[in-house]
């Protein structure tokens, strides 16, 4: 399943946004690198880059929270903690079990499926939060 970015996930914060893009097109890269067979090293480093970025990301929004006092920071960061933990335990099951199809859709959708809705659920609101203070 590949995911498409429309204004429907967009925060208003452009540089939160821009990383969402990339979050969204690494895992559009990892199912179209498996359904062109292009083997295990460029699945394995598409995934590799999705966690990475996955952090990097989430630290980004963190910093914003805590520059612009969000008052539900501790609710946000716990939840980018548990995901973090989830997107670990997936990637780990990945290269135990190999990129299948089967492991690829289950790895890609419980991403994607998380990150829509926290984008459209957490983010939204502390994009808001922020913008409202003066952020951009």
């Amino acid at each position: 399943m590949a995911y498409e970015w429309d204004s429907s996930l967009e925060t208003g914060h452009e540089k939160i946004d821009n990383q969402h893009k990339q979050l969204i097109a690494a895992l559009n890269n990892i199912v179209s690198a498996s359904a062109e067979g292009k083997g295990k090293e460029e699945i394995f480093k598409t995934v590799e880059f999705l966690t990475g970025y996955t952090v990097m990301h989430f630290s980004t929004e963190e910093k914003l929270q805590v520059q612009y006092d969000y008052p539900d920071y501790l609710v946000h960061k716990r939840y980018h903690d548990e995901f973090k933990i989830t997107v670990g335990e997936l990637t780990g099951r990945l290269v135990r079990e190999g990129p299948t199809e089967e492991m690829i859709g289950i790895v890609t959708n419980a991403i994607g499926e998380w990150l829509l809705n926290h984008i459209k659920g957490d983010d939204f609101r502390m994009a808001a939060f922020v913008k409202a203070k003066g952020g951009n």
